[in-house]
């Protein structure tokens, strides 16, 4: 089995009410981050694992949103379009090294013809002392996939940004282990996530297989196409059903998952399984 290349960086996960989000996900055992606030229009708070992260993401201020033109994917259009319609999980990210490269690989593939979008902001460390971080994001669309968005993100100052006293969830998360995209046609979709993820390797039945045992699902559902699922490895599946019983959150056990419904992880389905 030969794997991608790229591994899962982190989801994007839009919600319309940050801090109730951040609250939800506080009792599911997660550590979350602090506000922090993009200059164009967006705001999060970060759930960060061993070398993935969930971002919790909202409109802050729908004035400073830049619209989508030729060229130029707009991220908080996105945020934006995606919240008028539902809340979930609205983007998946892989790494990159290169995010400049890949915006020009991606349209030589024919997946993505865009500028690469380069942004840096102020963070702070556990302490509460102030570190900087940049990133330059390149993005793809998958037609088979209209409701969701695919890009890759380089971490210019990793180091600034990657923390494990931010990696301690009193649920033992570990990462984010695979995540589970709806397609009409499930195999219109591979050929996509090969040009995206930049792998070769076969699919597994319906799995593609990407560094760090991470993994894309591909199911096919009826629907518009989007991100249905995610999965976080956790290091003891009995941890997570005690955090679940004392916060009171509804959910179903069933061999080695554990599974909230998306009713209550505002609109995707969150899963638990043993980490490998």
């Amino acid at each position: 089995m030969t794997l991608s290349p790229r591994r899962i960086d982190h989801l994007v996960l839009a919600v319309r009410d940050l801090d109730a989000a951040a609250a939800r996900y506080e009792a599911l055992g997660f550590q979350v981050g602090a506000r922090n606030r993009h200059p164009w229009g967006t705001e999060n708070r970060i759930v960060q694992f061993q070398s993935s992260f969930l971002e919790l993401i909202t409109v802050g201020d729908a004035g400073l949103i830049e619209e989508h033109r030729p060229g130029h994917f707009s991220f908080g259009a996105f945020v934006r379009d995606y919240l008028a319609r539902r809340e979930g999980l609205a983007m998946l990210v892989l790494d990159s090294d290169d995010a400049r490269a890949d915006a020009t690989m991606f349209a030589k593939r024919g997946i993505g013809a865009f500028e690469p979008f380069f942004f840096e902001r102020k963070g702070r460390r556990p302490d509460g002392s102030e570190t900087h971080v940049a990133f330059t994001l390149a993005f793809a669309v998958d037609p088979a996939v209209p409701e969701a968005s695919f890009f890759v993100c380089q971490q210019h100052y990793p180091d600034a940004f990657w923390n494990p006293a931010f990696q301690q969830h009193p649920n033992g998360a570990v990462n984010v282990s695979s995540v589970m995209v709806e397609a009409t046609d499930p195999a219109d979709h591979v050929e996509f996530l090969k040009a995206y993820a930049d792998g070769d390797g076969e699919v597994h039945g319906s799995s593609f297989p990407l560094r760090n045992q991470g993994r894309i699902d591909v199911a096919s559902l009826p629907g518009q196409g989007r991100f249905v699922a995610f999965t976080i490895a956790v290091k003891d599946l009995a941890a997570v059903l005690v955090q679940l019983r004392q916060a009171g959150i509804a959910h179903t056990a069933s061999g080695e998952m554990v599974t909230i419904s998306e009713g209550d992880a505002f609109g995707v389905r969150l899963q638990f399984e043993l980490a490998r």
